[in-house]
């Protein structure tokens, strides 16, 4: 098993907007092989901005990176970077193997 995670700093006051944007956009992962769940989180709020975090699992690493290079991938991100305003920097990609 293959976890990415992608940790976003959101401005206050931008939350609504940011979980919008997931809640309407196409993820295209349904029809990828290798894709297993997603969940996006919510984390903590501090004084300059809520932390949440995409998590999505895969059967392997080798699947989740098939998927990097895929249509369905450029398709999914294709707005991504629209709304820079109400992020506190860029994404932070974390992947984790399972080892137990």
């Amino acid at each position: 098993m293959f976890i990415a995670m992608n940790r976003f700093r959101v401005k206050l006051g931008c939350e609504h907007e940011f979980l919008d944007i997931w809640r309407n956009r196409d993820s295209y992962l349904e029809d990828v092989p290798g894709f297993k769940s997603f969940n996006l989180l919510q984390g903590p709020t501090t004084e300059e901005y809520t932390l949440f975090s995409s998590h999505a699992t895969w059967e392997s690493r080798e699947a989740f990176e098939a998927w990097t290079k895929s249509d369905a991938f450029r398709k999914a991100h294709a707005n991504a970077g629209s709304r820079r305003e109400i992020y506190l920097g860029h994404p932070q990609l974390e992947c984790f193997e399972a080892v137990i």
